[in-house]
């Protein structure tokens, strides 16, 4: 009981925004027009664990939102609005949320390619399956990791100490959920890739490569942006971009 209690209350501290604001990069009509379903958003935070979670891994990025759409199914938000976004959330779990949540952040698209309509309802289920699942409260060694943003930890080791604690350590930073969903559909991210002989009679020096999935508990928010397997979109040039129609204020 008093474990559950610390970890509510750590949770708490943690979720809350500091003063620092990330700086979006695209306009919201830009975002809304680019973004598609199966998209991965990845987020710029600015709370308390979010700085910890992009020092550790020494990436922009701190949080990660599965985006799939007005047709998901996902409800509608209090603000009237259809939730389009499903994300775990450190205090509240897995919930839905309209896009809007994210309209004045530093954001970036990951998409992956070549899914088909059956992959995208297939990762919905699994997202309205999963939704409504909390954080384990009571590993209290997992939250506890993240009240030093800057840990003096050399950078080799900082990836490790999120795997620090007990229980389902990294579904504290959201990237576990999405991870998840993909590999379920054998959609690669960051697979461990072997180079084998490839037993050929014919050819000595030929080599075939086997692909094998890491466990999703070991993916963070940076590892969909460094994956080779998904195209980063970015909103503002998406469109019809001219770089000769920008006003600058020196003209």
């Amino acid at each position: 009981m008093l474990l559950n209690w610390l970890s509510r209350r750590l949770a708490a501290y943690l979720s809350k925004q500091i003063t620092r604001h990330s700086i979006r990069t695209s306009t919201w009509e830009a975002l809304i027009d680019a973004i598609q379903p199966g998209d991965v958003l990845l987020v710029d935070g600015n709370t308390r664990v979010s700085v910890a979670i992009k020092y550790l891994t020494q990436s922009t990025w701190s949080h990660a939102a599965l985006y799939l759409g007005p047709e998901a199914g996902l409800g509608i938000a209090d603000s009237g609005e259809p939730n389009v976004l499903i994300e775990a959330d450190l205090e509240e779990g897995i919930r839905p949320l309209p896009l809007s949540f994210y309209r004045h952040a530093h954001t970036r698209i990951c998409r992956p390619v070549g899914l088909s309509a059956s992959d995208i309802q297939q990762l919905t289920e699994y997202a309205i399956l999963r939704q409504g699942q909390q954080y384990d409260m009571k590993n209290v060694f997992d939250l506890a990791r993240y009240l030093f943003p800057t840990p003096p930890v050399p950078a080799r080791h900082r990836h490790k100490l999120l795997a620090f604690g007990s229980g389902d350590p990294t579904r504290a930073i959201c990237s576990t959920f999405i991870a998840e969903g993909f590999q379920q559909l054998r959609y690669p991210i960051l697979p461990v890739v072997k180079t084998l002989p490839a037993d050929d009679p014919d050819c000595e020096d030929c080599e075939i490569e086997r692909f094998r999935i890491q466990h999703h508990s070991l993916f963070t928010p940076r590892d969909f942006d460094a994956s080779p397997y998904f195209r980063i979109i970015k909103p503002t040039i998406e469109g019809d971009f001219d770089y000769r129609a920008i006003e600058w204020e020196d003209q």
